[in-house]
């Protein structure tokens, strides 16, 4: 078992294109390549999986206990010759002051040898003082090297290297210098999703051929190999329910964020997945129920007011009874309509709202809900009222009729209103948080006992 950390002095440095760059690299040298992300995420995630060929987990301590990271980390890497974490903000930034939901924190729980990603823009001299600083930091951490990003050139280059050998005892594994084409389009949610990107394939191998020209590989690999077999727990076997259900999920340009986990427990539990293009199927496919998960649709949405007489099928759907869950950008689509800018489209029309995008996120960061009783969901046994989970989005809905009903009481984070969170009408659950098969939270079995009860109806 071999795996490696990629974190960042700050935000922002580069390591998600250094992440995507190292695993296509690997994978060049036909290595088998599980790739983490840690805390919640769907984009990075999106990248990662691509270029990798494996979906790509997600580590995240508000959400997950830690034996249940250990469990899941050790059951992917039982499949894989190397892992590539990828971090989330800086090293040691998090939500507490002691650091325990930390990128180090992660690090340290697996013991993981951690490569510093700096962006180096303007520093010289000063780069050994912050090198040392987060050395000394916290013991537990194994800083093992330096990958220098957006280097100015061969001359800033070769300064930096004779500072850190001069001053500490890190090596320098990597020195990539700026090129615009190392660069991914970035938007209001941060990196482009690899699923919409028609130039991700190209893209990903851009990355992987300056990564591994400008990176050691073999060094980052023999540091990788020293690391401790981590003992997990097996994934429990889930009981076959009778009867298959068929669950549709839209899986096109505008909607792509689903955790892959949650996907796989559904199929664990006799689920056959259905996808379905929002943007170009004129009919739904038969199913039992459907799960529309989050993305982009503003970013396609004269052509999803254009694909009438799938959302017209939607519609009916839901009126007739039938079980939906719709996350973010799944519940702009059910409402009358969605504005960005100076347009305005119909959407499905199935929530009685008007969907605004804002130029500033209305929601962002991690969840904390109360279940009001109003779900239509059924209770399972060992699943938490107290729901952790997460939201990112930067529309809200306006307009909404008064006597809507709300699955969640919202005690952190902002949901619809600040307050409230889940909109229930008839067998339909649409919220803008996003809900992980984690923890306490059986998310999954209990919207598939719903979707048998409603087919039984």
């Amino acid at each position: 078992m071999s795996y490696f950390f990629i974190s960042a002095a700050h935000k922002s440095s580069g390591k998600t294109t250094l992440s995507i760059g190292l695993t296509a690299a690997l994978c060049r040298r036909g290595m088998q390549v599980q790739t983490f992300k840690k805390g919640p995420d769907y984009i990075d995630p999106l990248w990662l999986t691509a270029a990798s060929g494996r979906p790509c987990m997600n580590l995240d301590f508000f959400t997950m206990s830690r034996q249940e990271i250990r469990d899941e980390f050790g059951r992917a890497m039982a499949k894989a010759e190397i892992g590539v974490i990828e971090g989330n903000k800086g090293l040691y930034d998090g939500l507490d002051l002691d650091g325990s939901n930390s990128n180090a924190a992660l690090a340290a729980q697996l013991q993981a040898p951690v490569f510093l990603v700096i962006d180096a823009r303007g520093m010289t001299r000063g780069i050994a003082p912050l090198i040392l600083g987060y050395q000394a930091f916290d013991p537990n951490v194994r800083i093992a090297g330096v990958i220098l990003n957006k280097v100015g050139g061969s001359r800033h280059e070769a300064k930096l290297c004779n500072v850190i050998s001069h001053y500490t005892d890190l090596p320098v594994v990597g020195a990539v210098h700026s090129a615009p084409e190392l660069v991914i389009d970035e938007r209001h949610l941060g990196l482009m999703p690899s699923n919409e990107s028609e130039l991700a394939e190209k893209k990903i191998a851009q990355l992987g051929e300056s990564v591994a020209d400008q990176v050691d590989i073999d060094r980052i690999l023999a540091i990788a190999a020293d690391v401790p077999t981590l003992d997990f727990t097996e994934q429990p076997a889930i009981p076959r329910s009778a009867g298959q259900l068929r669950i549709g999920y839209p899986r096109d340009r505008a909607f792509g964020f689903y955790y892959p986990g949650d996907l796989e427990k559904m199929r664990n539990q006799g689920v056959d997945l259905v996808p379905f293009d929002t943007l170009h199927d004129a009919h739904l496919p038969t199913v039992d129920g459907l799960f529309i998960g989050g993305g982009f649709p503003e970013m396609v949405m004269e052509a999803l007011e254009a694909n009438v007489s799938l959302r017209r099928e939607i519609r009916a759907f839901i009126e007739q009874g039938g079980p939906v869950y719709a996350e973010c950008g799944g519940l702009m689509y059910l409402g009358r309509s969605l504005k960005w800018r100076d347009r305005q489209c119909e959407m499905v029309g199935a929530i009685p709202g008007d969907v605004v995008m804002h130029e500033r996120p209305q929601g962002r960061g991690y969840v904390r809900l109360e279940e009001t009783g109003m779900s239509p969901w059924p209770k399972v046994p060992g699943c938490s009222t107290d729901i952790a989970a997460h939201e990112f989005h930067y529309s809200a809905l306006e307009n909404l009729d008064p006597a809507i009903r709300f699955a969640y009481k919202v005690t952190r984070g902002t949901g619809i209103d600040g307050a409230r969170d889940g909109i229930v009408y008839k067998n339909l659950l649409a919220s803008y948080t996003h809900l992980r098969d984690v923890g306490g939270n059986h998310w999954i079995e209990r919207f598939l006992a719903h979707a048998r009860c409603c087919s039984r109806g």
